[in-house]
């Protein structure tokens, strides 16, 4: 089980980030080990709310950028809600309990329905570029914050598959339970803002919060490029 690096000031706050900017300011700190280790470390953003984190985190820290693709399945008449999810390679996780309240042949539906949003996603954002090779390196997957985990153990499973060596999360919040489930498939999870509680939404660490649409991120990602050369 990997270790959960927090920042205690931070533990069980509620509304302590502007956005996801100076939530990544606030998760840099605690990465500052691998700072300037760009032949062994790269940073790995989750679309789309984790790239705008994950942007600043390679900034800071002197690390190579690149995407991770993962997409949550979504329950038909909930899309706020997941029973799974699936990766760019392959990788398929059900969580058994809920996907159960599901007939067999509405799962196969939705597998194949987030499959093909999450080939526009990749179409839209990476388009013609290739991902970066991670065999022998440690990826840090970044999102903008835990509420399950269940999506992040996917992208766990992703990057192993992509041939990372090892493999860290870092979220600038998460809830307790997830971390911990988070922490059982990876070698490290850092987050700002932990809390705990039956209760748990990422949007109550940000003061500033809305849904990023794929049109804002692509116009990241042009810009970040252009700045990369």
């Amino acid at each position: 089980m990997g270790e959960i690096v927090i920042d205690s000031r931070l533990r069980e706050r509620t509304f302590v980030f502007a956005d996801r900017i100076d939530a990544a300011e606030w998760l840099a700190p605690l990465l500052k080990d691998f700072e300037g280790r760009a032949e062994e470390a790269v940073v790995l953003g989750i679309p789309a709310g984790g790239v705008p984190v994950a942007l600043v985190l390679a900034e800071r820290l002197g690390l190579p950028f690149d995407l991770i693709f993962v997409r949550k399945l979504h329950f038909p008449d909930n899309p706020e809600t997941g029973f799974g999810a699936l990766s760019e390679h392959g990788v398929l996780m059900l969580n058994e309990d809920l996907a159960a309240y599901l007939d067999k042949a509405v799962v196969e539906r939705v597998v194949e329905e987030e499959r093909r949003a999450l080939q526009e996603r990749m179409d839209v954002l990476r388009g013609p570029n290739k991902p970066l090779d991670l065999s022998g390196r440690v990826a840090i997957i970044v999102d903008d914050g835990l509420a399950s985990g269940f999506t992040m153990l996917a992208a766990i499973r992703e990057a192993r598959k992509r041939g990372a060596a090892r493999v860290l999360v870092a979220v600038p919040t998460a809830s307790a339970s997830a971390a911990r489930l988070v922490a059982g498939e990876a070698d490290g999870v850092y987050v700002a803002n932990l809390r705990s509680g039956p209760r748990f939404a990422v949007a109550a660490a940000y003061t500033g919060w809305r849904d990023l649409a794929l049109p804002e991120v692509r116009a990241m990602l042009r810009s970040w490029r252009k700045d990369a050369g």
